[in-house]
C-alpha cells in the first residue's frame, strides 16, 4: 500500500476536524451544520460518519484536539517553567491580543468560553470536558505563581490558586463581554485593568 493511501484516512479526518472547528466557532454547537462541514472539508457524510460516530463526538474531539492543544500551546507551555508569571501573563495576553484582532475571536469570541456558555448546562460530558481543560490552565497558573513567589517576584501573600482561578475567569470574561459588545476598545481597557491587577501582585 502506498504511503499517500495510508495516510489519506488521517488526512481526512484532520480536515474534518478543522473544519467542524470553524463551523462551530461561527455557528455554535447546536447551530453548527454537518452538511457544512462535510461541504468545506471536501468530503462525505460517510466519512465523517467513519471517522465520528455522531456530532456529539466530533463536538468531543474539536475540543480535545484542536482547542486544548491551542490552549497547550497558547497558555500552558510558556508559563510551564516560568518564575515570573506576571511578566509571561503579560507578554501572552499581548500576542493573544494581537491573534484576536487577526482570527475573528472578538467578532466570535474565545471557542472554549462559547463552548462552555452553550453546552455545559446541556451536555454532562462536554461540561466534564470542558471543566478538564479549564482545570489544566488553572493548574498551570497556580504553579507558575508558586514559583513567581518562591523567585521574589510574586508577593508571599498571594494565594496562587485563588490568583489562577480569577486570570482564568477574568480572561474569559473579558473576551466575552468584548464579543458582546463587539468593541476592541472595550477589550483594550478592560485589558489595561488586568496588567494593573497583575503589576499589584508584585513585591
Amino acid at each position: 500500500m502506498s504511503p499517500s493511501v495510508t495516510k489519506a484516512p488521517e488526512e481526512t479526518r484532520r480536515k474534518i476536524l478543522f473544519a467542524a472547528f470553524q463551523e462551530f466557532h461561527k455557528n455554535g454547537f447546536q447551530g453548527g451544520s454537518l452538511n457544512d462541514i462535510i461541504d468545506a472539508a471536501d468530503t462525505t457524510k460517510g466519512a465523517l460518519f467513519h471517522h465520528f460516530e455522531g456530532k456529539d463526538q466530533l463536538g468531543y474531539a474539536v475540543l480535545e484536539e484542536i482547542i486544548g492543544p491551542h490552549l497547550r500551546e497558547q497558555w500552558f507551555e510558556p508559563l510551564s517553567k516560568s518564575d515570573d508569571p506576571i511578566a509571561d501573563i503579560k507578554r501572552t495576553i499581548q500576542q493573544c491580543t494581537a491573534r484576536c484582532r487577526q482570527s475573528g475571536v472578538l467578532e466570535r469570541g474565545c471557542p472554549l468560553n462559547n463552548l462552555a456558555q452553550e453546552m455545559s448546562p446541556l451536555d454532562e460530558n462536554f461540561r466534564k470536558r470542558i471543566e478538564k481543560v479549564y482545570a489544566t490552565w488553572r493548574e498551570c497558573l497556580e504553579a507558575a505563581f508558586a514559583r513567581g513567589i518562591k523567585a521574589g517576584n510574586v508577593r508571599k501573600d498571594v494565594s496562587p490558586r485563588n490568583v489562577a482561578a480569577f486570570i482564568v475567569a477574568a480572561q474569559t470574561g473579558i473576551i466575552g463581554t468584548a464579543k458582546n459588545a463587539q468593541s476592541e476598545e472595550l477589550m483594550k481597557r478592560a485589558g489595561e485593568a488586568f496588567f494593573e491587577y497583575l503589576e499589584s501582585l508584585r513585591p
